[in-house]
């Protein structure tokens, strides 16, 4: 395991390297593995993306994002503004079932609303907006449409987890319940395995909530 000091240096080493991240407005704290980002960056979208460049680091076990948005002047826009743009961003997506999602802009920040079929609809959905000029943040209340049991959607998931070569699926455990709600338990053995395990989850029919309590073992 990756001390205190060497996980920070190396989480601050790898913001460096992103293209385009201002790494040098960003703090880092590490301590047993949780990594505490603090500071300020230009865009929602450095902020996302700060949090993916940690994510994929191995010895990384959670992340608090504290980043803080601060729009530079010439990138703001009215809410109007912002929300006429979220609408055609949404349109131009083939992912993307527009005519179900709402959209709702308070001081930068974009509300997505509605309820889609697929996962993948969902996210693609945050995607087309997320990088948008003046979005502070974005909030992603859109829901799924439940269509499997409890029962079938469990059996679906433990198959995938066998199907897939990164996962060693013997250290997860699933339980599902009705409403399409799935809790993962166990461990794997980073912090990618265990988004490849969400994402394994998340493409199955009828999943609408993920409790993921996997733990992390580094």
């Amino acid at each position: 395991m990756l001390g205190n000091m060497e996980l920070q240096k190396k989480v601050l080493e790898a913001l460096d390297w992103e293209p385009g991240l201002e790494a040098k407005e960003i703090g880092v704290a590490a301590n047993g593995g949780v990594v505490t980002m603090t500071g300020i960056v230009r865009s929602y979208a450095d902020r996302f993306t700060a949090e993916r460049v940690v994510k994929r680091l191995s010895g990384v076990k959670a992340i608090a994002n504290d980043l803080e948005v601060r729009l530079p002047g010439d990138f703001r826009r009215s809410d109007g503004d912002l929300a006429a743009a979220a609408v055609r961003a949404l349109e131009w997506d083939v992912q993307v079932p527009n005519d179900r999602i709402k959209i709702r802009v308070a001081d930068g920040w974009l509300t997505l609303e509605g309820q889609v079929e697929w996962q993948y609809q969902r996210q693609s959905a945050e995607h087309a907006v997320r990088n948008l000029m003046g979005v502070r943040g974005v909030s992603n209340q859109l829901t799924l449409t439940p269509r499997v049991t409890p029962a079938d959607l469990k059996n679906r998931i433990e198959a995938a987890f066998k199907r897939t070569a990164e996962l060693e699926a013997r250290g997860i455990r699933v339980e599902t319940t009705a409403g399409g709600k799935v809790i993962l338990t166990g461990s794997v053995h980073s912090w990618s395995e265990r988004e490849e395990a969400e994402d394994a989850v998340w493409a199955a029919p009828g999943v609408n909530v993920v409790e993921d309590q996997l733990g992390v073992l580094v």
